[in-house]
């Protein structure tokens, strides 16, 4: 086998964003946009990438430099996936990677830990490497570790394994939910978020307070827990509940921005059980629970508040060979 095309989902936080970081569960659904990757071999051992959806075209070195050098943020998740594979597994031909994005690398929907998956599940087949879930797991967090420096890994799982999850981080769990489907619309705020900067803005902001942040954590994980057995029993008003009272607590945080406030209260105004934030928040998606009759007086009461709809379906499948 000389090329293969795979493809990953999408992520989207449900509930316990934040705390995850810092080893508390989390809610997270795989949403059916999709990144893919195609993975070609080549007679001269170096390593090419075609990522244009990131600014990357044209881009190669020797495979003796992968991870070398200065690298491009486009291209950093796929080189330093490549990077980490052939430390394991020594390359014995060169790469091409393409990669294409069906999904805005705006939304904050996963897109780099998508690519990590899509390329290790894509290498791992074309050089016959037969890796299990859990070791492409394993690579791809270790990556996303290495350009990051932290991360719960919850989007690598979300990727790889698909579905709805309730995990903790660097796969001490990752359960599947028995869930087919979610009652959710997403809203995008138009104003692009970096994870690593709220991660890191809340960790200063809350210096001197530690016993509060910890009590804001755990308070956090009592509502995942309390979220895993509502999405269960599929009792969407509680859940919805569940939700608002995440939601105040990342405004606790200081996470939210008026933007994605605004959205929220128009959604619960329109009738949602519940709505916030998704993801590490100052901008990006906002999620709303809601009932059937009420779908589209939510979604005109977001786009109201200056947000854009985003359709997509939850419970994706995880990362696959394209046929």
């Amino acid at each position: 086998m000389n090329k293969v095309t795979v493809s990953a989902p999408g992520k989207l936080m449900l509930l316990g964003e934040h705390a995850v970081v810092y080893n508390h569960p989390c809610l997270v659904t795989a949403v059916d946009q999709r990144m893919r990757a195609t993975v070609e071999t080549l007679d001269s051992l170096e390593f090419q990438l075609e990522a244009e959806d990131v600014g990357v075209t044209g881009y190669k070195k020797p495979l003796s430099n992968l991870g070398k050098g200065d690298i491009p943020k486009g291209a950093q998740s796929v080189e330093i996936a490549v990077r980490n594979i052939s430390e394991k597994y020594p390359l014995r031909t060169g790469l091409r990677v393409t990669t294409k994005s069906e999904f805005s690398s705006q939304f904050g929907f996963g897109s780099s830990s998508a690519s990590t998956v899509c390329t290790i599940k894509a290498v791992s087949e074309i050089l016959g490497l037969n890796l299990s879930q859990k070791d492409i797991f394993d690579l791809s967090y270790k990556t996303v570790l290495d350009i990051q420096g932290k991360g719960s890994g919850f989007d690598v799982a979300a990727a790889v394994f698909g579905g709805t999850l309730y995990f903790v981080t660097g796969e001490k769990v990752i359960k599947p939910m028995s869930v087919d489907s979610l009652p959710l619309i997403v809203g995008y705020s138009g104003v692009k978020a970096d994870t690593v900067t709220l991660i890191n803005k809340v960790k200063e902001s809350f210096v001197h307070k530690q016993k509060r942040l910890n009590e804001i954590y755990n308070s956090i994980e009592v509502l995942v827990n309390n979220a895993r057995d509502a999405l269960i029993k599929k009792d969407w008003k509680r859940f919805g509940k569940l939700m608002n009272k995440n939601q105040d607590l990342l405004v606790k945080l200081g996470v939210s921005i008026d933007k994605l406030d605004n959205m929220i209260k128009a959604s619960l105004s329109e009738g949602a059980y519940g709505a916030k934030l998704s993801g590490a928040g100052g901008g990006d998606c906002m999620i709303a629970i809601v009932p059937k009759d009420n779908e589209q007086e939510v979604k005109d009461g977001i786009s109201q508040a200056g947000g854009k709809v985003v359709n997509i379906k939850t419970n994706a499948e995880g990362v696959r060979i394209e046929k």
